[in-house]
């Protein structure tokens, strides 16, 4: 499946648009990233049959990768996980939701 590159590329951050802190939208990044990285291990462990390369190391191999692939998918915000966690701890920061 693909899709075009201006789909692909990160919306602009809202501190970038003089929207504030800029830290709050990489806490919600990296946040994002936890989730999706908890969702590959978990779909890592519903084996559908025997690894062939069955060691530690290629299991260490496949966590870093699925790690870096979790930060990637978080920072291209196509999930809106991050964009949820940021609108509501703004919303908290302002004074709009207790």
């Amino acid at each position: 499946m693909t899709a075009p590159l201006s789909s692909i590329v990160p919306t602009a951050a809202p501190a970038a648009a003089g929207g504030g802190d800029g830290g709050l939208r990489k806490a919600a990044e990296a946040f994002e990233a936890v989730i999706l990285r908890q969702l590959m291990a978990s779909m890592r462990q519903a084996k559908l049959g025997d690894d062939i390369f069955g060691s530690s190391a290629t299991s260490n191999f496949r966590e870093m990768a699925d790690s870096k692939t979790a930060d990637s998918i978080a920072a291209m915000r196509q999930f809106g996980i991050a964009d949820m966690v940021e609108a509501q701890f703004r919303a908290r920061a302002a004074g709009g939701v207790q």
